[in-house]
């Protein structure tokens, strides 16, 4: 199973003693769970008022920050400018956290989507690709990472109630099971999609690999409910962080939560043998990505 790692630190940016970013970096390399029960977004009196659904659109499943630019969220511009800040004060806070545990991440923090999630996990209606109460991997149809890392870090902002995720099999399990089901990309695919801007560049040998992941386990219900599985709480004002495109993960209950997206290079890591790119490499026994 994939560990999860409970560390006593109380702030954002904690002094660590030298031992602990190498011990907390290889818990994290090797696909675990790491919970910051003491690390606690503080909302402002004022920001308490967006602990409401109402604040949604209702179109996207998240309030998001892309770019300086707030989308999914309705209300009034003085409403919207201070949604947009309360996102951006996490963001920063995330990117600082990331920054004082692995200090060989910092010259590589690349901050991506900032959000805010305060729908309900129960109750949307959506297909099974994008049912997030399944066990998953992250991989993006339209952004192709081409073997880039996916570390995120959550806070529960939830006063009252825990987020509740299910944590899956380690990634090389999961990967041997469902590998042999995937059908090689079709010749000159990722170019045309690439071409009609349906994806953000084109796609890698990887990318359709970790998509057809993504996509084989959340369909196949036998092994949603049969693999290896625990289920890991989050209590109000928990922080957590793990690389997505690597953890077997499932929403099962919550409300209200902050969510900041780091992308790393596999360079960036402490052991870039146990990124997801290295795994599915060796277990195809060829390159997934061009050479840079």
């Amino acid at each position: 199973m994939s560990a999860v790692v409970t560390l006593d630190l109380k702030e954002w940016r904690p002094p660590l003693a030298d031992e602990v970013p190498q011990r907390v970096s290889r818990a994290l390399e090797e696909g675990g769970v790491i919970r910051l029960p003491h690390v606690n977004f503080v909302l402002t009196d004022s920001e308490r008022r967006f602990l409401s659904p109402a604040w949604s659109d209702g179109r996207a499943k998240n309030i998001s920050l892309d770019g300086g630019r707030l989308k999914g969220a309705v209300g009034s511009p003085a409403d919207c400018a201070e949604l947009t800040a309360m996102i951006a004060r996490f963001a920063a806070a995330a990117a600082e956290l990331v920054t004082a545990l692995f200090p060989r991440y910092a010259p590589y923090v690349k901050r991506a989507r900032s959000s805010y999630r305060p729908q309900g996990v129960v109750g949307r209606e959506v297909s099974w690709r994008k049912d997030d109460s399944r066990l998953h991997v992250d991989a993006f149809p339209s952004r192709p990472s081409r073997g880039e890392r996916i570390l995120r870090v959550f806070t529960n902002v939830n006063p009252a109630e825990d987020r509740v995720w299910r944590v899956g099999e380690p990634f090389e399990v999961m990967a041997k099971t469902l590998l042999p089901r995937i059908s090689n990309p079709v010749p000159g695919a990722s170019a045309v999609l690439a071409a009609l801007r349906i994806t953000k560049g084109r796609r890698s040998v990887y990318d359709h690999l970790m998509l057809n992941l993504h996509d084989h386990a959340k369909a196949d219900l036998t092994y949603q409910r049969e693999c290896p599985q625990e289920t890991v709480r989050f209590a109000p004002g928990t922080t957590w962080l793990c690389f997505s495109d690597q953890v077997m993960h499932a929403v099962v209950a919550g409300q209200f939560m902050l969510e900041q997206t780091i992308n790393l290079p596999v360079s960036a890591l402490y052991d870039p043998a146990r990124a997801p790119l290295a795994i599915l490499e060796r277990l195809t026994g060829h390159a997934l990505v061009p050479a840079q």
